[in-house]
């Protein structure tokens, strides 16, 4: 089953991941998620840009009985990344955007690649383990000033294909 997230905001919906992050961020209230040093915007593009690419490679020994090298240096890239700044154990250093963009995978990989393939990410790659501690530390910890009312699904004739539709109430 396919999912589309989507937001519907002043009776307009939007969809795709990267974008609702990046419009929720500019159109809310709280502390930028993006950063304002250019050197981290720059790197936050590029890591966008990868998602695609990481997950098809984290994903490429899925269906095979061992894991690929393709899949190791996708890792290993993710692990070289979260080198690239010292002012904290995150991407950017701080909590960003791309932190939340990358998650989702990590959410999915982690106990599967435990669970079936017996294969720890996370060994030899000491940020990515510090990392997932952290960000799961980070979101806990955050308050969230949203209230996000439950989230309507319908699906397509085949069945196949859900759209959740949230709608966001900035009023606590």
């Amino acid at each position: 089953m396919s999912q589309v997230p989507s937001l519907e905001y002043n009776n307009e919906v939007r969809g795709e991941s990267l974008d609702l992050i990046k419009f929720i961020d500019s159109h809310f209230e709280g502390p930028s998620l993006f950063p304002s040093d250019s050197a981290k915007q720059d790197f936050a593009g590029v890591l966008f840009s990868y998602a695609g690419s990481f997950h098809k490679a984290a994903t490429a020994s899925f269906k095979e009985e061992k894991i690929n090298a393709e899949t190791g240096v996708a890792f290993d890239y993710i692990e070289e990344a979260l080198s690239k700044f010292n002012d904290g154990p995150f991407f950017l250093g701080q909590f960003s955007l791309v932190d939340i963009a990358y998650v989702p995978f990590f959410e999915r990989y982690v106990p599967f690649l435990l669970d079936v393939k017996k294969y720890d990410l996370t060994a030899g790659r000491p940020k990515i383990a510090a990392w997932l501690q952290k960000v799961v530390s980070e979101v806990k910890a955050k308050e969230n000033p949203l209230i996000v009312k439950p989230c309507l699904a319908s699906e397509n004739s085949d069945g196949d294909h859900m759209l959740f539709i949230c709608h966001f109430d900035t009023k606590l």
